[in-house]
């Protein structure tokens, strides 16, 4: 039987990669092969960071947050997993929780980018996944000062029923404040101890340790950072 030509599908891709914006997967193979070559190379004092927030990074990241790619959750995940592999102890985690955005911004965007990187992570390392932190009222970190940042924003935290070591995810960390925070109040609850995750950092950090060199668009992205 002939098909007729106005019943023909498009040969199109139905999804774009989130690094690049081309027809394919939700990360093309040279996206992928770039984030793996552009992990950061440990700890930046408490805070464990697996890029630098540039380039593809930054790119999948904002697509993860506002274009609704949460396929590239499950890239992110695997290097942050193999980064806490390297520096921390992954077999140590009994269990992943993340630090909430606000619930405004989650019920726009329908989800929250950080619980799906909490999630996708948890699925790798085989432990329970759970929310133990809930967001106070207050301004979003986003378009703050690195002052005001610092601060942090409040939590309202709940500890899980057996003592144990709890991993905080986040997506993009400009100051660290948003996991010290979610560090302080989980501890506070009772909780034995906490690593603290995100998938990326924001490369001007002077203390946040990367094999990847700040470009020019490290000052611009800067007050995206932290956008939870």
């Amino acid at each position: 039987m002939t098909i007729s030509p106005r019943h023909r599908l498009p040969l199109v891709f139905a999804d774009r990669c989130a690094g690049c914006n081309r027809p394919g997967p939700a990360l093309c193979d040279s996206c992928c092969f770039s984030l793996a070559s552009g992990r950061a190379t440990g700890l930046a004092d408490d805070v464990l960071a697996a890029l630098a927030y540039e380039g593809v990074a930054r790119r999948s990241i904002l697509a993860l947050k506002f274009r609704n790619h949460r396929a590239v959750a499950r890239h992110l995940a695997g290097l942050m997993v193999d980064l806490l592999v390297r520096t921390a102890g992954a077999d140590r985690i009994d269990l992943v929780t993340w630090a909430p955005t606000s619930a405004g911004r989650s019920q726009r965007r329908g989800y929250d980018q950080a619980e799906l990187l909490a999630r996708a992570v948890a699925r790798q390392l085989r432990v329970p996944c759970r929310r133990l932190l809930y967001r106070a009222h207050g301004a979003p970190q986003a378009g703050r000062s690195r002052e005001q940042r610092l601060a942090g924003p409040r939590f309202r935290g709940t500890a899980p029923r057996r003592r144990c070591r709890v991993l905080v995810v986040d997506d993009v960390v400009t100051t660290g404040a948003t996991l010290r925070a979610a560090r302080a109040e989980l501890l506070a609850a009772g909780v034995t101890s906490v690593v603290l995750l995100a998938a990326a950092a924001a490369p001007q950090r002077a203390d946040i340790r990367t094999d990847i060199r700040v470009g020019r668009s490290g000052a611009a992205t800067h007050h995206l950072a932290e956008a939870s």
